[in-house]
């Protein structure tokens, strides 16, 4: 059986997850990913091949979806960070390209009352589902739902 190959995008500021306002985002890294996705899957982690991008620029973050859908990505994890509340783009092209999708944010952001724009998710309903508030356990728990998705 193929490995499902399976995007994690991470959109401004992602970039330096573990280091930006740790009291917020915790201090876990991209890096711990691997060892988080063991204790999620277990075993079945080594269906998965994962592949990370970041940027800053919401046309690189558009140019990757529409690249990851030429390329058969099984699926895509995506913390879109302030796109996420903003980005009409962002949200048409997920509605398009055909590939199932989790969003994901480190914080919750449905708690985060002082900023009610940062409590609404112009690309959620492009989604299977979204995780919010698990740190970078998010994304591993974002991986799994697609494996069960997909594979399940």
């Amino acid at each position: 059986m193929d490995k499902l190959k399976i995007l994690i995008m991470n959109g401004p500021n992602l970039g330096h997850i573990g280091t930006r306002q740790p009291e917020i985002y915790g201090s876990q890294t991209m890096d711990d990913m691997p060892e988080l996705l063991a204790q999620v899957m277990g075993g079945k982690g080594a269906e998965v091949a994962l592949e990370h991008f970041q940027s800053n620029s919401e046309g690189a973050l558009i140019d990757r979806l529409e690249q990851a859908r030429e390329e058969g990505v099984d699926g895509v994890v995506f913390n879109a960070g302030a796109y996420t509340h903003t980005s009409l783009a962002l949200a048409d092209c997920l509605a398009w390209i055909g590939i199932p999708c989790v969003e994901v944010h480190i914080s919750n952001i449905w708690a985060r009352t002082d900023q009610p724009l940062r409590q609404k998710s112009l690309m959620g309903e492009r989604c299977i589902g979204v995780i919010a508030g698990f740190g970078i356990l998010g994304y591993a728990l974002g991986v799994q739902a697609l494996y069960q998705r997909l594979r399940g």
